[in-house]
């Protein structure tokens, strides 16, 4: 079993279909007037290969998208290179990077015309072991909102209609400098726009052209010169596509001719067996630890005069392959504080928390909190600890006392998201 990010790779028994050292090898010619199918096998020992997927040369994390594809190889091959996406039979793409989530979609439109209702955003996690994320489950946000539309009928935009059929071409053939035209148009007639009941014009253009791009030139048929070297492989580590070309000039077509048949360019796929860098990316800091004396086995809590201090970590996550270590040398950072920790502190009553999200993010059980504030008051502590004076902070829970609130007020209040979408 092999790795990669620290992931299990299982590999499959797999025959190329594509050119590379040591593999079958199956090259397809066009020729003018006929195909020549030229079939190479070597007969070679079975050898244990990775799934054959298409490979891309980027992956779009914010959309999920491959693009720029490179051809048919290996997954293990394609995925040397962390910024590569590749698909499977499946349609799917994916990405070769370390998990990582994409940005928070947009808001979504409030799901009732009409009164109370909710918003949703989502996010999707990319990369080899998807469920590796930090906080897998943290993939929806949702919080309440309030629909606007509430006459009937609301207001509406028109559909447009279908499509009509393409116009024919402005010519018959392609002249030089200039590409033919065709046109395409529809109305907004289904429905159209009207005042009662409102309905908005519809958006959008009323027609569409397109050009005429496989058209003949007009008229000297053009031939093709001959297939240029292989390119080298532009690629130091993972997968490169190697090129040939040949251009159609033997003779260019002109007045009328037709052009040449078939492709322009042919590609090769180069394996360089070497890992691409995978750069190193920091962790979330984790949570202070506890304020402790800098005196060991002096006990700090809740003392107004001894303060102490805590630390916090954050960890260098995903680097391989001699790729660069996180930007920045800090892996702690420390501060000055006291311990109050338990300790029964007066304090008076202040304004409201800001309502939390609605948990669970679906169903009919979905609430939101938020919680009236205690301040405490740490008037008797000095603002700064140390030589230094360095600026304190207040670490722990105190036991605040702020008293009993005016009559008909409370100290934490609770909200149903109403109209969530049902749980999956």
């Amino acid at each position: 079993m092999q790795t990669l990010y620290g992931l299990p790779v299982t590999k499959h028994t797999h025959t190329h279909t594509h050119t590379h050292t040591l593999h079958p090898v199956r090259l397809h010619l066009r020729m003018p007037g006929r195909s020549v199918l030229l079939l190479l096998l070597l007969l070679l020992p079975s050898v244990r290969r990775s799934e054959s997927v298409r490979c891309f040369a980027q992956f779009n994390l914010s959309l999920g998208q491959c693009d720029e594809e490179l051809g048919e190889v290996d997954e293990e091959d394609c995925c040397q290179n962390p910024k590569y996406g590749y698909q499977t039979t499946d349609g799917v793409c994916r990405s070769c990077g370390p998990p990582l989530w994409s940005p928070w979609s947009p808001w979504s439109q409030c799901n009732v015309p009409c009164g109370e209702g909710v918003i949703q955003r989502n996010r999707k996690c990319f990369g080899i072991g998807v469920s590796e994320c930090e906080k897998p489950k943290h993939n929806v946000e949702m919080i309440p909102c309030n629909g606007s539309c509430c006459q009937s009928p609301c207001p509406a935009a028109g559909v447009w209609s279908s499509w009509s059929s393409w116009a024919q071409c402005s010519s018959s053939c392609i002249p030089e400098g200039r590409v033919p035209i065709r046109y395409r148009r529809r109305i907004c007639s289904n429905p159209a726009s009207s005042a009662d009941p409102p309905i908005l014009g519809c958006l959008g253009d009323d027609s569409e052209k397109q050009n005429c791009n496989n058209l003949p030139h007009c008229p000297v048929d053009g031939g093709w010169g001959s297939w240029s070297p292989f390119s080298s492989c532009p690629v130091t580590c993972g997968v490169g596509l190697q090129e040939s070309l040949r251009r159609c000039d033997s003779p260019a077509p002109k007045h009328g001719g037709w052009p040449c048949p078939g492709e322009g360019r042919r590609t090769s796929i180069c394996l360089t067996n070497t890992h691409c860098p995978v750069d190193g990316v920091w962790s979330d800091w984790s949570q202070w630890e506890k304020c402790k004396s800098p005196f060991p086995g002096r006990d700090i809590q809740c003392s107004k005069t001894a303060g102490g201090s805590q630390i916090r970590e954050r960890r260098c996550l995903h680097q391989a392959h001699n790729g660069s270590i996180c930007s920045g040398d800090s892996l702690t950072q420390a501060r000055v504080c006291y311990d109050v920790t338990d300790c029964y502190m007066k304090g008076t009553w202040g304004g409201w928390d800001s309502w939390t999200l609605c948990s669970p993010p679906c169903g009919l059980q979905s609430k939101r909190v938020r919680k009236r504030r205690c301040e405490v008051d740490y008037s008797d502590y000095e603002p700064t600890i140390g030589r230094k004076k360095e600026l304190a902070t207040f670490s722990g829970s105190p036991l605040d006392d702020c008293g009993s609130l005016p009559d008909g007020e409370q100290s934490a209040q609770r909200q149903s998201c109403a109209n969530a979408p049902a749980c999956a």
